[in-house]
Formats: structure tokens, sequence, C-alpha cells
């Protein structure tokens, strides 16, 4: 049976990304693909561009009321994907930092068998662009506080670029996974590790947004290390 493939791309402020991204993730030689679109009630008029880009394409809408999280987000994502069938079901930032043309990479690795396939920054081969010398440091030092603190095997644990299996996303329930932020990245990668997932990354190049303003705040990056502690010390 052919896989069912969905792209959860969740959104907010994103009017100058979103169709363009639409239109090329759609131009990939990728068959039963279709997009879920959640937004958190962009002031800017994102959700009435994914409005009518649902007229012309597999693509469907969530409006939630306001910004809620991103880990909220894509769990809701998910849960739609999943009731409509999905068997591999791909996330990734709205604002070009993950190339689209990366995707059927990820996809080859979950259909090969393994359970999360990651765009991996923190692998050879992979990297990033766009960052001052002071972020990258910042990234590499949590990276390694997560891993150590929290005995990961994968290497970018914080990153929205993924395929799951549906399998995948039910082992780690994720429905109760408590992060909203990008710490919900740490978290899922966490949960993945300790039910023995298989987990392959692929070396992908990071290109920091060029349109719009990104979402990482100072309360994002406290909760990063806020949950290192929650799940080390299991509360």
């Amino acid at each position: 049976m052919d896989n069912k493939i969905f792209v959860v791309i969740a959104t907010y402020n994103e009017k100058d990304n979103l169709e363009k991204l639409v239109k090329e993730i759609f131009s990939l030689p990728i068959k039963n693909l279709a997009i879920i679109v959640v937004d958190d009630g962009s002031p800017d008029g994102t959700g009435k561009i994914a409005d009518e880009l649902a007229k012309n394409y597999a693509l469907e809408v969530i409006h939630r009321t306001g910004k809620l999280g991103l880990g909220s987000a894509l769990i809701t994502g998910f849960k739609r994907a999943i009731e409509k069938g999905a068997t591999l079901i791909v996330s990734l930032d709205a604002d070009f930092s993950h190339n689209p043309q990366d995707i059927p990479r990820l996809l080859l690795q979950s259909q090969a068998g393994f359970d999360i396939a990651i765009g991996s920054r923190k692998i050879a081969g992979g990297g990033v662009v766009g960052w001052s010398a002071w972020r990258r440091f910042c990234s590499a030092g949590a990276m390694r506080l997560s891993r150590l603190f929290l005995g990961l095997k994968t290497y970018d644990v914080t990153t929205n670029f993924r395929s799951y299996k549906k399998e995948a996303l039910l082992a780690i329930n994720y429905e109760k996974v408590k992060s909203n932020g990008y710490s919900f990245f740490e978290e899922t990668i966490y949960l993945a590790e300790k039910a023995n997932l298989k987990i392959k990354e692929v070396p992908v190049i990071f290109n920091d947004r060029t349109h719009g303003k990104s979402k990482l705040s100072r309360k994002e990056i406290f909760n990063f290390f806020i949950t290192i502690l929650r799940l080390r010390f299991g509360r």
C-alpha cells in the first residue's frame, strides 16, 4: 500500500513565505501528498493566504484563536493528519530555514525503515548559514548540555525538520508531550530514544530566515533548559 504523506506547517505571521513554500512542496515528485497548515491567528493575514491556497491544493487549514505555541500547533496538525490516514508526517519551519527540496531525502529514510528521520545541522555535511558566531556558540553549548544531561545519542535535538512514521508518534504518546515551544523537539527526541525507536539524522543546511521575524525568544531559551531539568529529574 502506498504511503499517505502529510506535511504539517505551524504558522504565525508568515505571509511573505507561505504561498511560495506551499507551491514548492507540491512541486516535489511525491505521491499522495497533502499539507496541513496550523495558523495561530496570525494578524498579518497568513491564515487568509492559507485559505486561498486550500482552494487549489490538497491543503487543509486549521485556524486557532491565538498564539498558543509551536508544540501544541504541531500536536494539532499531527492529530489531524493521523485522523486523515497519514502514514508518514513531515514537519518543517514555514520560513525556508529548511529547504523543502530536502523533504524526499527524509522520506527515503522513513521508507527505508527508520521511525524518525531528522534534517540535522549537527552532523558531517550539515550546517547553518546566516548565524552569528555568538549564536553558533550558544546553540552548540545548548545541544551538548542537552545530550549530556539526557544521555541523548541524537546530535540535532531542537530541529523541527523531521519525518515521522505514524507509529512513532503514537509510540511516544505525542499528544501528552508537555513542552510547547522549541523544547518540544528536545522532549520528543528524548521520548523516542527512551522508546528505542530507530532514528536517522540526514545532513541538511539550515538557512536563517530572510523574511519575517524569528520566533526564538528568551522565554523559549529558558524553557529549553527547564525542560532538560524536568526530563532529567522526572518532574
